[in-house]
Formats: C-alpha cells, sequence, structure tokens
C-alpha cells in the first residue's frame, strides 16, 4: 500500500509539471549559404499555447549561370486549434526586381493564441532575405516571442 504522503507529493508533482508543461512556447530559425554564383536563403518558426499551435516557414535560391540567372521561392503555413479558429494563407508576388513570400498563420480559443509570420525576398541582384516572427499567449502566462532575420 502507498503511504498518503507520497500520493498527496506525487499528486503535486503532477500538478506542477503540467503548468510548466503548459506554457507558451515559440521558436525560430534560419539559414543561408552561397557557392559558385549560387544563394539559398530560408527561414521558419512555429509557436503553441494551449490547444493553439501555428508554423510558417519561407524559402528562396537564385542561380547564375552561363545562360542568366534562374531565381525561385516558396512558403507555407499552417494552424491548428482544438476548440477555436485557424487559419492560414501564403502569398507569392514578383515583379521585375524581385519575388516576395509571405506566410500567416493565426490559431485562437478564447484568450490563448499562437502566431507565426515569414516573409522572404529573392532580389533580381542576388540579394535574399528571409525573417520569421513567432508568439504564443495564454492567459495568466508571459507570452513566447520569437524571432529570426537571415540576410
Amino acid at each position: 500500500m502507498v503511504p498518503f504522503r507520497s500520493v498527496i507529493v506525487a499528486g503535486a508533482l503532477a500538478f506542477v509539471s503540467s503548468i510548466v508543461w503548459a506554457q507558451p512556447s515559440a521558436t525560430t530559425i534560419g539559414a543561408g549559404a552561397k557557392s559558385d554564383g549560387s544563394s539559398t536563403i530560408g527561414s521558419g518558426g512555429s509557436a503553441a499555447a494551449g490547444g493553439t499551435s501555428a508554423s510558417t516557414l519561407g524559402l528562396g535560391a537564385t542561380s547564375n549561370g552561363p545562360h542568366g540567372t534562374s531565381s525561385s521561392i516558396g512558403g507555407a503555413g499552417s494552424a491548428a486549434a482544438v476548440n477555436g479558429k485557424a487559419t492560414s494563407n501564403t502569398r507569392i508576388h514578383s515583379n521585375p526586381q524581385m519575388l516576395q513570400s509571405q506566410s500567416k498563420a493565426r490559431a485562437q480559443d478564447g484568450g490563448t493564441w499562437s502566431r507565426s509570420m515569414t516573409q522572404t525576398k529573392v532580389r533580381h541582384d542576388g540579394d535574399l532575405s528571409s525573417r520569421t516572427m513567432s508568439m504564443a499567449h495564454q492567459p495568466g502566462a508571459a507570452p513566447a516571442k520569437s524571432s529570426t532575420r537571415v540576410r
């Protein structure tokens, strides 16, 4: 038979650990590389709080060769909420100066929310950049924020 004191201690530890693990979190990461006239770049991030989560990413590349320059860009976003509302969208624009991708994701369940945004640019002069911001909030807890910028 388990002593009553052990049951109380185990219950208290379980309660405290549930509070600790329920804290909002946000993480972002980015990287870029250059090699022999080619460049790639990308960043992404995710955030979660309560029953919500949101993630975005963006990638871009350019290559210079003897027959000209080729560039590509992409982005994506995803959001989920257990009992709330979740939205995500990605827009890709091009003009004579650059390619641009913007992805946004947001999930909300009452006062608990998560969101992430990534913007990536590939300029035709070879300049690449990507940035991601992710945030999450749960009532009664400090908001979690993370951001990354890569050039």
